[in-house]
């Protein structure tokens, strides 16, 4: 007897899902990127690491460099701290991005909205950066925030709050 629901399957050994198209590109090399840029495809997404700055060797150093379709990407900031960051959010913003993140403490305002706002970008578009980003776990290590990450992008993309409660069946 086969099972109806086919994440039974995919537990059990079955070929998971083919990529879902979606492209997941981390902002600024760092230990975060890297986990993403590792995890990242397991989940269905094409990862690439963008890092204005040539010398840390990321793919793209500009979103102009990416050969992706903006409305299925999404943008994962991996570094609240770099000076280029009202500039590279500012580049993502004009573009019709999927989805645009930020880590950070939820308990202060981002450094991106000042640094936004001295760039001249409009409020509508500073709120649509979302800060925090990923499910809240408790993260400290790169690994739990990249964890806590991909799970937030998962439950957007299939259409879930994320969390603990499950809808009964």
């Amino acid at each position: 007897m086969t099972d109806p629901d086919p994440t039974c399957g995919v537990a059990h050994g079955a070929p998971s899902p083919e990529a879902t198209g979606r492209v997941l590109v981390a902002v600024f090399a760092s230990p975060v990127a890297e986990v993403l840029l590792r995890w990242g495809p397991e989940l269905g997404f094409a990862t690439v690491v963008l890092d204005p700055d040539p010398a840390r060797g990321a793919a793209a150093t500009g979103f102009g460099d990416l050969d992706t379709d903006p409305t299925h990407t999404d943008v994962v900031v991996t570094d609240h701290h770099r000076p280029e960051l009202g500039a590279v959010l500012r580049d993502a913003l004009a573009r019709p991005m999927r989805w645009v993140g930020v880590m950070g403490n939820p308990r202060h305002e981002g450094p991106h909205v000042a640094a936004l706002a001295a760039l001249g970008v409009p409020a509508e578009d500073v709120a649509r950066v979302h800060r925090p980003i990923g499910l809240d776990i408790g993260s400290r290590t790169p690994a739990e925030i990249a964890l806590s990450t991909l799970a937030g992008l998962l439950a957007d993309r299939n259409g879930r709050a994320g969390g603990t409660a499950h809808g009964s069946r």
